[in-house]
């Protein structure tokens, strides 16, 4: 027996579009089942699952870089309304990791290769409206010669591990098969505090047509909207619009989204027959080698996290409430820029990047090495697209990544990231192209295609200290002053369970990661980016510890533990709030290697992070100092004095007249 898809109403609107969840009553098996895309498969035996669903949420995260990596079924049986005949019904899945099959009653849609965005199939001639219908998909994240990401230092989950939905709409419709993009293009020229213009593109499908466009400003007033003649289809409508005297989307300051709706009008009746609602940001961004970044005309230094689509115990299939406890986590730390390491991220991220007002840094799943065979360079090309096409419009997205750390500065190489750049540039006018650097020499052509050079540098954990990394910046912004450079990647990693007074460099794949090193590796990493106006900013790398099933280093294998936060997001590190106390003006108080409650030397460090005018250290009621914070917001008590037994540690703090305090327990025994 079916189950009938939830509309909203007890039958499909007459006009207009509908989306309707199709994310519960999955049948799951792993591995290749022969036969299981016919209609009458018994899938009796398998497991229920909701989308979204991954098959390597505990394997591809244990060590030892064994994970399956191979195929998986997903099967569920669907009724639509017979009032839905004659209209047109689409199959959407926001993202299948990496290879998925489409089979509807039987019937092979087709295939898409890439895991990370949207697309679509037209299931209009093969789903029976008011009958038991089959969906079968077929899904595999075995390694493709044809399809990128190549490799990576992450687990490539697979499964469905995004929604899948069925989207209803007329028979005239704006177009669904662009790429799995919007079918509206939205772009800004002569922008400026008196006017914007806007050119709203809009792809029509299905027959001919009127469209309207308006762009909706606060409290739902129309600002601006035009109405196009009868149009056929299969073509491009072009309008202009003009905003005056433009609300500006500016960051975590004020990001301020209009609303432009796109309706497709019968020409002889006027019916609604499809709408498209897209964000608009009126903005401007513009990146000086000298000055840095600037959003609207004023000075923006970029406080930037690179984050991966992963969750401990969850891999890739996070729902929606955990993503938002993700942004509220990065807002709380004063994050006001992301960076999608290293793919398309879901739909829901840009959606909440846009209205926390994070600049992102969204890329291509071009990582380390680049393929051989002909079909990938289909694929990439095919995989940019997508990217740019379904993140058009989002005022969040700034830079459009080309890649990070290609091994090979080859013609070829160089070549294939050249096309990815026109491709980009050709697609997306007025958007700055960005390239992620490692391990080629930094000044060479593959690190020049893109508009924006980011580097991924981590001297004083792989290599040398913290002290080289300012005199690399100075040198390489001496021998090439017209590149805008930035720090796509920095970081060390860290275990809340390990401590260590004063660390040395830890070596990076042993399984020492004292969470001390890596709060004092952060702080001098900051203090040279702000200290140098040339660069514009930086991603920590990374917000998130996260899965990575290869490795084998640190407290818990297969896991990279790079991040601020812990990968269950129950443990924020002391990185953490050093960034807090110098990002954002939320009052911090917090008692560094808090945790390291068992001690073994009477002697100790009292570092503490805050942004509070004083701060006062008391050990078991005793008073032992006051000091005022200073520009770094650090403060530190050296060789502070323990007494055998508990310790009771308390740092008092005053900031805009209010006190906030931090405490601990160190326990001083005689081991």
């Amino acid at each position: 027996m079916g189950n009938t898809v939830g509309f909203a109403s007890p039958v499909p609107p007459v006009s207009g579009r509908q989306t309707v969840d199709l994310n519960r009553d999955w049948r799951f098996a792993r591995g290749d089942v022969p036969g299981a895309e016919n209609a009458r498969f018994d899938d009796s035996t398998w497991s229920r699952v909701t989308v979204p669903h991954t098959w390597n949420a505990e394997d591809g995260q244990d060590g030892g870089g064994d994970y399956f990596r191979g195929v998986g079924w997903y099967r569920r049986s669907l009724v639509v309304p017979p009032q839905a005949a004659g209209r047109k019904l689409w199959l959407q899945f926001d993202g299948a990791n990496t290879t998925a099959v489409v089979w509807v009653n039987g019937v092979r849609l087709g295939a898409h290769k890439g895991g990370y965005s949207r697309f679509r199939f037209d299931v209009t001639s093969v789903l029976r409206p008011g009958r038991a219908n089959v969906v079968a998909v077929s899904v595999s994240n075995a390694p493709d010669a044809t399809v990128a990401p190549l490799s990576g230092d992450f687990t490539m989950g697979g499964g469905l591990y995004r929604d899948v939905s069925l989207v209803v709409t007329d028979r005239v419709h704006v177009a669904m098969l662009d790429f799995g993009g919007p079918g509206v293009y939205l772009r800004q020229r002569d922008v400026s505090t008196g006017q914007a213009t806007i050119d709203v593109t809009t792809k029509l499908d299905g027959g001919n047509a009127k469209v309207r466009s308006r762009i909706i400003g606060e409290h739902g007033r129309t600002v601006a909207q035009g109405t196009t003649g009868v149009r056929p289809a299969g073509t491009s409508v072009a309008q202009t619009l003009v905003i005056d005297r433009p609300r500006f989307w500016a960051g975590r300051a004020d990001p301020f989204t209009y609303q432009v709706a796109v309706d497709v009008l019968d020409p002889r009746t006027g019916r609604v027959m499809d709408t498209v609602t897209e964000p608009l940001g009126v903005r401007t961004v513009s990146v000086d080698p000298d000055k840095g970044l600037h959003l609207n005309g004023n000075h923006l230094r970029v406080q930037g996290v690179n984050l991966h689509q992963d969750r401990i115990g969850k891999g890739f299939a996070i729902s929606p409430s955990e993503l938002a406890e993700d942004f509220r986590l990065m807002s709380e730390m004063g994050v006001n820029a992301v960076r999608t390491a290293h793919y398309q991220h879901g739909p829901r991220f840009y959606d909440l990047a846009d209205r926390h007002g994070f600049l992102v840094w969204t890329e291509i799943p071009l990582v380390n090495l680049t393929g051989t065979d002909p079909g990938f360079r289909t694929n990439i090309e095919q995989q940019t697209s997508e990217l740019v096409r379904q993140n058009f419009n989002h005022p969040s997205v700034v830079f459009w990544g080309l890649g990070n750390e290609l091994w090979n500065d080859t013609p070829e190489v160089n070549e294939l990231v050249a096309a990815l750049t026109r491709q980009v540039t050709a697609e997306r006018p007025g958007g700055m192209t960005a390239y992620a650097s490692c391990c080629v020499w930094d000044r060479g052509t593959l690190n020049s295609h893109a508009e924006i050079s980011g580097y991924n540098k981590y001297f004083g954990w792989y290599t040398d200290s913290t002290a080289d990394f300012g005199k690399w910046a100075d040198e390489l912004h001496a021998a090439d002053p017209w590149r805008r450079i930035g720090m796509s990647e920095y970081g060390a990693g860290a275990s809340v369970h390990q401590h260590e007074e004063r660390p040395a460099r830890p070596v990076p794949d042993s399984d020492w990661h004292p969470e001390e090193y890596q709060a004092s590796f952060h702080e001098d990493y900051w203090r040279a980016i702000e200290s140098r106006p040339y660069l514009w900013g930086g991603f920590v790398w990374v917000m998130f510890d996260f899965a990575s099933d290869g490795r084998s280093e640190g407290d818990t294998y297969g896991r990279n533990d790079k991040g601020l936060v812990t990968g269950d997001r129950a443990i924020r590190k002391d990185a953490y709030y050093w960034y807090q106390a110098n990002w954002t003006r939320t009052p911090v108080v917090h008692l560094g290697s808090g945790r390291w409650t068992e001690r073994t030397v009477p002697k100790t460090d009292v570092k503490v992070y805050t942004n509070a005018d004083t701060v006062t250290l008391h050990i078991n009621g005793t008073q032992v100092g006051t000091a005022r914070s200073g520009a770094d917001r650090v403060v530190v008590w050296p060789d502070v004095s323990l007494s055998p037994g508990p310790n009771v540690v308390t740092v008092s703090g005053v900031k805009d007249g209010r006190t906030h305090t931090d405490q601990a327990t160190w326990t001083l025994t005689g081991r």
